[in-house]
């Protein structure tokens, strides 16, 4: 069994306590509905949410899951110490992290596992894994 690493609990901690100041606002976040676009939602100095395009014309929700993901392993690759980002996707948000991409319908809602990572790195989905 691993332990986890110091930094990835604050990353993770850093992640829920933004998610929990965005979601005590009086006004529910909600996700773009734009058809086709996958979106990277950022927080705001003033912590408002924002949403920015990442990609357009995107099929469905594992496409726009592989390129959130694609997003924060690049961030990563440059330095960056948050290793868990929020998108959006035709009205769900999306929760890329080193476990693989969860979805929900609101922001503070429950997570569905949507993707995982495999042994190779790629994303896949959970009933494509083989079982121990």
């Amino acid at each position: 069994m691993t332990k986890p690493r110091p930094l990835a609990l604050f990353a993770a901690g850093a992640l829920t306590a933004a998610t929990a100041t965005l979601a005590g606002c009086d006004k529910t976040i909600e996700a773009p509905s734009d058809r086709g676009v996958c979106w990277h939602m950022a927080v705001t100095a003033q912590g408002k949410a924002r949403f920015n395009a990442l990609a357009r014309n995107q099929s469905d929700l594992e496409h726009c899951a592989a390129q959130l993901d694609e997003m924060r392993l690049r961030f990563m690759g440059l330095g960056s110490t948050q290793n868990t980002v929020v998108g959006a996707f035709q009205g769900q948000f999306l929760f890329a992290g080193p476990q693989g991409v969860y979805t929900a319908p609101s922001l503070d809602g429950y997570r569905y596992l949507l993707m995982v990572h495999s042994g190779d790195g790629r994303l896949v989905t959970p009933s494509s894994m083989p079982t121990q």
